[in-house]
């Protein structure tokens, strides 16, 4: 019996130790040191409007669905045929769609995209981040090629 106590009684002590210093202390003292030196993007990169309304973060981007707007990147939560997958930017559902570039699925989204994208902008060269997905299925933007293939007359600085 002593023996087991002998051993038990480290094992104890080592797990709570342990669980303090990598369950709140270092946390804790990341957190802190994220917020003193990072705050912006420690509190989400959110984003405010003039008015003081915040609507979003900076970094996740947003479903457009209409012509008129600039495009972001498909995301990788949109799946047109699982229903049951959430909205597309959903930041809960956020994941790489796992299609390898042979892989039927991908090539038929891609080239449905490039459809898409020829008809509202007929002459214009589709650019790749338009058409493909990114790792997490959440990123904001395009590189500069997006808007100024959409607009020959927008200078690439604008956004």
């Amino acid at each position: 019996m002593k023996t087991l106590q002998k051993n038990i009684r480290p094992a104890i002590v080592l797990t709570l130790l342990l669980t303090i210093v990598t369950g709140f202390l270092y946390p804790g003292i990341v957190t802190g040191l994220a917020q003193v030196i990072f705050p912006y993007q420690a509190n989400g990169s959110i984003h405010t409007t003039s008015d003081g309304k915040q609507i979003g973060s900076d970094i996740i981007g947003q479903y457009w669905t209409s012509a008129r707007y600039f495009h972001g990147r498909p995301s990788a939560t949109l799946s047109e045929t699982d229903s049951t997958k959430s909205e597309p930017y959903n930041a809960q559902n956020s994941a790489a769609s796992n299609l390898g570039p042979t892989n039927a699925t991908l090539i038929q989204n891609v080239q449905q995209n490039v459809k898409k994208l020829q008809k509202e902008n007929p002459g214009t060269p589709v650019p790749v981040d338009l058409v493909t997905a990114s790792g997490s299925g959440l990123d904001p933007t395009s590189r500069l090629q997006e808007p100024s293939s959409r607009f020959p007359g927008l200078p690439g600085s604008v956004i």
